[in-house]
């Protein structure tokens, strides 16, 4: 039998000091957990209460978001040419200029101005509307209540119960399962908010956040709905959702084996003080609360963490709304009027046609574009009949993960250290992944 004293977490000496409020733990953690986790009906719509808290502000100020919008847009373009983001290289100078441009058509948007060409309702509008708006209002609401949830000892206490999963599948932390429901239950913004905070906080090496960020943090349960609905796949939507998340979280499984994420450096955040998760010996429980105790003991104040991690979501939202819209523009542009998607549709050619993926040179253009846009294959295939290619092509647009539109400008607007490069390498590998592994699921179902 393990008592208290012969439990030990390896590398670490118990704590005797009693935190004091460690009923913050229970009451900021369950707020956090409800916000974030806890379907809710509001106006015959099911969602988590965070997305709920954007509809009521869309709702109750509508006038204004427009202006909160561009005024983000604006606070993020001025901060890249202040700090002289160019000088961080080749890259960084297309954002800071991209940013202009984007800046530009938001502009043009809030005084619709829009010239025709842009006007269409698939092209800015889109952008603006199902992309910028949502993402700017969520990351900066989403930020205040995400003090709650990883400043109080939650992450540590579930981290150590998921440890034994966690790390050998998928070489991350515990902790990470929390990003891995936040992404799925609520936002990939949201989710990327979590891991970009633990990074910098030392809880996450680079390579694990890599991970986390490239292989957790896809579009959310309400998005997948939508998808769903796109592809006549709601009669199977429980099937689509759980082999969507089987699917996803394998290729992740497989992706973290290979480069560019297996070659990126296992160092903590320059300047973090590093807090790897230690590993559990005995009593895991009891490990789980003295883990939590200690991050308890050096919690800030309830406002210190709600202006830090809001000021953090401002910054981050400012930084990702401009390059929605013009690096997600510009994919839209191009998927729109060029063939340059019929093209790199040839990449997956031979991978659809080796598992006898329906319509093979079809698949292979729909699943290319999805790197502009995650919605955009499911317009490619929607009025197909082969229910095995639209299921396929529904799950690649969500385990496929990297696209231009929003999660590329929101991983760049984080710390995590990703190229672009390393995310055009990952979203090949994970879609050519997806095609193999589900078409077979697939033809298995259907």
């Amino acid at each position: 039998m393990t008592t208290p004293a012969d439990t030990r977490i390896e590398g670490t000496h118990e704590a005797t000091a009693k935190p004091r409020g460690i009923w913050r733990l229970f009451v900021y953690s369950a707020i956090g957990i409800v916000v974030f986790f806890f379907p809710m009906t509001y106006q015959g719509k099911s969602s988590i209460p965070l997305d709920h808290m954007v509809t009521m502000v869309r709702e109750y100020l509508g006038p204004l978001v427009p202006w909160f919008i561009l005024a983000l847009v604006i606070y993020g373009t001025a901060r890249g040419i202040i700090n002289r983001n160019w000088r961080n290289g080749p890259m960084a100078a297309v954002f800071t200029v991209a940013n202009v441009f984007g800046l530009i058509v938001a502009l043009m948007i809030v005084f619709d101005a829009l010239p025709a060409f842009l006007a269409e309702p698939d092209l800015a509008p889109f952008l603006w509307n199902s992309i910028a708006v949502p993402v700017g209002l969520i990351v900066p609401i989403g930020s205040v209540f995400l003090a709650l949830l990883v400043s109080y000892g939650l992450l540590e206490f579930v981290g150590v119960f998921m440890q034994p999963i966690m790390r050998p599948i998928w070489k991350t932390p515990g902790r990470s399962a929390i990003d891995a429901v936040a992404s799925f239950v609520g936002s990939y913004s949201i989710g990327l908010l979590i891991t970009d905070r633990v990074y910098q906080a030392g809880r996450y090496t680079a390579r694990e956040a890599a991970i986390v960020a490239t292989g957790f943090s896809t579009v959310s349960a309400a998005f997948m709905v939508i998808v769903a609905n796109s592809l006549g796949l709601m009669e199977h939507w429980l099937t689509y959702f759980f082999v969507s998340l089987f699917v996803t979280f394998l290729v992740t499984a497989i992706t973290v084996r290979i480069p560019p994420l297996s070659i990126i450096p296992d160092d903590y955040f320059p300047g973090a003080t590093p807090e790897p998760e230690k590993k559990v010996t005995g009593n895991r429980f009891r490990a789980a609360w003295d883990e939590s105790l200690a991050v308890l003991r050096a919690a800030p104040s309830l406002k210190d963490a709600v202006l830090l991690n809001l000021r953090d979501g401002i910054r981050m939202a400012s930084a990702i709304t401009p390059s929605i819209m013009s690096i997600g523009l510009g994919g839209l542009l191009l998927a729109k009027f060029t063939p340059i998607f019929d093209w790199l549709g040839y990449l997956f050619y031979p991978f659809a046609w080796i598992v006898r993926l329906p319509e093979p040179l079809l698949a292979g253009k729909a699943a290319a574009v999805g790197i502009a846009e995650m919605f955009l294959p499911a317009g490619i295939v929607a009025d197909q009949e082969s229910m095995v290619l639209r299921f396929v092509i529904g799950v690649v647009c969500i385990s496929a993960i990297i696209f231009f539109s929003a999660m590329v400008p929101c991983i760049m607007a984080t710390r995590i250290p990703l190229k672009v490069s390393h995310m055009v390498i990952l979203w090949f590998e994970r879609v050519a992944l997806t095609i193999l592994i589900t078409t077979p699921i697939a033809h298995l179902l259907f």
